[in-house]
């Protein structure tokens, strides 16, 4: 890793990927850089009670510029704050849509990994109006670390990874072994087994094996996990294993698709109060 990007919008799950990141690039020595997006209101905006507004009145524009410039300075101190921290630190400021706002900086920025908070959403409103971390799980080229809650760097030992482990890019688990490597944890692999997707024990385990073997990878244990769903095995796996970490690939579809197959890993993401890294995989 060379570039930590943080998605950071002052809340309180943005304060706990900003400590992690920092964490994470003390020990690396990486540049961290911290992203705010204002998103903008549009020129005629509808109120709670359906009224139409206008973003061009007086108040509009002056509560605006006093956003920004509140803002500003908060960003300004956060930079004064870390400036001998070890590592390069750095700020910035964009204005628009904070999905295309990240986007584009994971581009511009060419960030190694993205570590941002995530408050989770279920249900209707995950069908909705999902949420600016699902989409960038769904679409960064690069992995990204989803942070619900205070976590440390150094209490992560237990990661579990959970594949289907056939046709895994070996760039997502070239990407996956580094982030194990910086934070000196365990690696434990798991298939979730499904009525719908059933598969022996034998032939799990072989899959395994051949996955840890092509991939130099070590692993602390190999196991098939048996559960109603993908994403409810996944979920309750790590809970019986107790793991810091969960971590998979996500397959990136969008629009019709995505509605008719889903994403499991963006539902894992969503319901899971852990941590979880997550990177698109490009087939």
């Amino acid at each position: 890793m060379k570039t930590i990007l943080v998605p950071y919008d002052f809340s309180k799950e943005a304060d706990y990927a900003f400590e992690f990141a920092t964490e994470m690039a003390k020990r690396t020595k990486n540049k961290l850089e911290l992203l705010h997006v204002i998103e903008l209101p549009s020129p005629q905006s509808f109120s709670t009670i359906g009224e139409v507004g206008s973003f061009s009145s007086e108040s509009n524009q002056i509560f605006m510029i006093e956003l920004i410039e509140k803002r500003k300075r908060q960003l300004a101190a956060l930079e004064d704050e870390f400036k001998d921290s070890g590592f390069k630190f750095e700020t910035k400021m964009v204005f628009g849509n904070p999905y295309a706002g990240i986007s584009k900086e994971i581009i511009d920025a060419k960030a190694d990994i993205v570590i941002m908070g995530s408050k989770g959403s279920t249900g209707m409103e995950e069908v909705l109006i999902g949420s600016n971390t699902e989409k960038v799980v769904r679409h960064a080229s690069c992995p990204v670390i989803t942070i619900k809650g205070p976590i440390s760097a150094d209490s992560i030992r237990k990661v579990i990874f959970a594949s289907d482990f056939s046709n895994v890019p070996s760039e997502v688990i070239d990407r996956l072994k580094a982030a194990i490597g910086t934070i000196d944890a365990d690696l434990h692999l798991v298939k979730i087994n499904t009525p719908s997707m059933f598969e022996s024990t034998r032939t799990s385990i072989e899959k395994m094996k051949t996955f840890v073997e092509d991939f130099e990878i070590n692993a602390a244990s190999m196991q098939v996990y048996n559960s109603t769903s993908e994403e409810e095995g996944i979920l309750e796996f790590a809970d019986d294993v107790d793991a810091d970490m969960i971590a998979m690939a996500t397959h990136g579809r969008t629009g019709f698709l995505h509605l008719l197959s889903g994403s499991i890993a963006e539902d894992v993401v969503n319901a899971a109060q852990r941590p979880v890294w997550t990177m698109k995989s490009k087939k």
